[in-house]
C-alpha cells in the first residue's frame, strides 16, 4: 500500500495569555528578574537616583543600586507553544504605587521577591495582593552575602497563610526566575478550582 503525504495542513495553535505581576520592595530584583526570562527586549522605564530623592529613598542594604522603575517593566515568555505569559513589574517606591491598580487590572497573580536584608519591605506588596485576592507566591531573592533564611522561617515572618508558596530563587537565572513564574501560574491554577474568598474591603 503507498503513502501519500497529507494533504492537511496542521492549524497554527492560538495561545492563551496571561498577565502575572512582579512585585516587592525597592532594589528587590524586579526589574532583573523581567530581564532574565524575557524573550523579547523588555520595556524598563528606570531613571537615575537623584541627589533630590535620597532623603526620600531608603537605600539602606542596596547602597550600590543607581537606578529606579518609576512605571514599570514589561517582558514576555512562551511557556508552552500554547501559554504565553506577559509579566508586569511594578514600582517599588512607595510614591509610585498609585500605579498598582492599573497595572493589576487582569492579572492572574503575582510573583513578590523578597530581600531578605530589607524583608519589611515586601510587607506592603503582600498585604496589596491578599486584600484582593490576587494569588501569589513569595519568592526569595539570594542575594550574594545576604543572610539565608529556611522558607518556613521567611513565611513566618511575613505572616503568610499556609498555601502560599515561599520560594528560593536567583532572579538573574533564567531556569530560576522561569520556575518562579510556573509556580504561580499552579497556585492560581490552584486557587481557580476553590471556591473564592472574597476580597478584603
Amino acid at each position: 500500500m503507498a503513502f501519500g503525504r497529507s494533504s492537511r495542513t496542521r492549524r497554527p495553535v492560538e495561545p492563551v495569555t496571561l498577565k502575572l505581576l512582579v512585585a516587592g520592595g525597592f532594589g528587590a530584583g524586579k526589574t532583573t528578574l523581567v530581564g532574565a526570562v524575557s524573550e523579547i527586549r523588555p520595556l524598563r522605564t528606570e531613571e537615575v537616583l537623584s541627589e533630590e530623592g535620597r532623603p526620600v529613598d531608603d537605600l539602606a542594604g542596596v547602597e550600590a543600586k543607581t537606578t529606579t522603575t518609576v512605571a514599570m517593566d514589561f517582558g514576555r515568555i512562551t511557556l508552552r507553544e500554547d501559554l504565553v505569559l506577559y509579566l508586569f513589574g511594578t514600582p517599588g517606591q512607595e510614591r509610585f504605587w498609585f500605579l498598582w491598580d492599573e497595572l493589576a487590572q487582569g492579572a492572574l497573580g503575582a510573583v513578590v521577591l523578597a530581600d531578605t536584608r530589607r524583608l519589611e519591605d515586601c510587607f506592603a506588596a503582600v498585604d496589596y495582593f491578599e486584600r484582593r485576592a490576587i494569588p501569589f507566591v513569595v519568592a526569595v531573592n539570594c542575594f550574594e552575602g545576604a543572610a539565608r533564611f529556611p522558607a518556613g522561617t521567611v513565611r513566618a515572618a511575613l505572616d503568610l497563610d499556609p498555601e502560599v508558596p515561599v520560594l528560593m530563587c536567583d532572579a538573574r537565572d533564567r531556569s530560576c526566575a522561569r520556575d518562579v513564574l510556573v509556580a504561580v501560574v499552579e497556585h492560581a491554577a490552584a486557587r481557580a478550582e476553590r471556591p473564592r474568598e472574597p476580597a478584603i474591603t
